[in-house]
Order: C-alpha cells, then structure tokens, then sequence
C-alpha cells in the first residue's frame, strides 16, 4: 500500500512553480505563511497546555480552487522562510488508507501519525500533506453502523489520537490539509485547525490574472494570441462563476472550436473562447467583443 505518493526535499523547485501558479488574493498567501510560520515558532518554544497550537493548517472550498496546488506550494515557501533547518515534504493519500479488512484502516492510520511521519520528522522539519482529509477523519455523527463499521469509526479516533501525538512529541511537523467538504470532516479535526482558510472562487481581477496567464503561456508557441489580451474584460465578464482549473480548461478547450483551430492556434478568435465561455456558463448573459 502506498500511503506517501510524494516525497521531496525543501526547497524545491516543482514546489515553487506551484506557489505561483494558483491565482489569490495576496492577503491569503500572505495569511497562510504567516500562520505556518507563527505555528512552527510557537510550538518550538512553549509547550501545548500553555500555547495550545496544534500545527494544522486547513484549506477548504469547491474543486478547482487550487487548493492541493496552493498547499503544496505553501510547503515550499515555509522551508524557505525558515532557512535555519532542513526540510522535507511528503503528501499522504488518505484513501489509500482505506480497507475493507475489519481493523486494517485503524492500524494503518495509526501506523502514519505514529511511525511513518516521525521516521521522515526525525531530524528534519517535516511539511506533510493530508488531500482530501474527510477520507481520513469522516464526521463520526454522520456515519451509520450498519453501513459503516466500527473499523472507520475507530480510523477517525485514530487520526485524532494520531495528530495529538505529533502536536506534543515531534514540533518539528506541520500538517497542511484540504477537503472539499468541510461538513464531512469530523468537527474533532476541524477544531484541531490553528487556521481554516476558505478558499473562494476567483473574483474579476483574479480571473483576469488567470486568463492572463493561460495566453501568455500559450504564446509562446503561438504569438498572435497576444492579441487576444484586448478582450480579456469580455473573458471576465462571460465566466462569472467558474473556479480556476474550469477557467483555464475552458481557454484551452476553446482552440478545439475547429480542427483549423486545434491545429494552428494563431486561428483562435475572442468569439471561440467567448463561445466555449457561454457553453460552460449556460443561461447566464452574453458578452459581446468590443
């Protein structure tokens, strides 16, 4: 079973490109290094019955938002900024997890926070990533036992039990996690976050940078999409509620208008993506190219 499904040494420099490449407001990246930086100082220096910090950092909001990326990138910048210490990263997929085996999913996340993580903490700082953390610490009141046996319920406890370790016996972890559904993730854990950052959808000016950013890179190969930046407000206003990842597949999905489009992308017009837009935002107003 592969719980670790990354591993890397801080800095890195796939970890830095992934700082940058989620578009934020700058007070929420400035927010969630502060807070992983102030929970990395504070727990060296007093003990949790006097500062209770548990070291966790939790990103919650809808698909596509970035979350995963922003986290991984958070990692990195932490390692930066503390430039006294080495560093390591490693992401856990909580399904592997898992198990239809009675007891397996108790062992095996007792297993993670008791020797997996402290083997990669024992002489480095150790930034771990728990994606998609409602898989490893489902709400326990909304779990049935009939459907659900004892075997979950404990792998919750587990997790809980698991991140009270690290908090007084290994300072030197700081545990990022993600969910998509906040209400599903156990309101033990939730109230284990020394910060939840909620992670909106991206506003006018953020999508801008986005559509900015998806052109630019596309001109490279392709130099005439440069024009493309004069209509960039008609993009802004035509994807009024998209999340990132859709806003960008949908700038991209836009040169496959045509096979003369797909083949040669200096042939994608403002009304191809204008079109591709409308599609993905059915019933909403259309905007017309000025």
């Amino acid at each position: 079973m592969d719980i670790i499904v990354d591993q890397t040494d801080l800095p890195s420099h796939t970890l830095a490109d992934a700082w940058n490449a989620i578009k934020l407001p700058t007070q929420i990246r400035e927010r969630l290094l502060a807070h992983s930086l102030l929970a990395l100082q504070l727990r060296s220096k007093f003990p949790f019955e006097s500062i209770p910090v548990h070291g966790l950092i939790l990103l919650s909001g809808p698909p596509g938002t970035g979350k995963t990326t922003l986290a991984r990138g958070l990692a990195n910048k932490t390692a930066e900024a503390v430039k006294s210490r080495k560093a390591r990263f490693i992401q856990v997929d909580p399904h592997a997890l898992a198990s239809a085996a009675l007891g397996r999913s108790q062992k095996e996340v007792t297993k993670l926070f008791h020797h997996v993580i402290p083997e990669y903490a024992a002489d480095h700082l150790c930034i771990v990533l728990l994606d998609e953390v409602e898989t490893l610490a489902p709400d326990r009141r909304q779990l049935s036992m009939e459907s659900n046996p004892f075997d979950i319920h404990r792998a919750t406890d587990a997790a809980l039990a698991g991140i009270d370790l690290l908090t007084r016996k290994h300072r030197n972890v700081l545990l990022l996690a993600t969910t998509n559904f906040p209400e599903a993730v156990d309101p033990a854990l939730l109230s284990r976050a020394d910060w939840k950052e909620d992670m909106p959808l991206p506003d006018p000016e953020v999508r801008a940078e986005i559509i900015t950013d998806v052109l630019e890179h596309l001109a490279k190969e392709w130099t005439r999409l440069r024009d493309l930046k004069r209509h960039i407000g008609a993009f802004v206003d035509a994807s009024e509620g998209l999340d990132g990842r859709q806003l960008r597949k949908a700038i991209v999905s836009a040169a496959a208008s045509s096979v003369e489009t797909a083949r040669d992308l200096n042939k994608l017009k403002a009304e191809h993506i204008l079109a591709t837009l409308r599609t993905i935002t059915a019933g909403r107003p259309t905007v017309e190219v000025a």
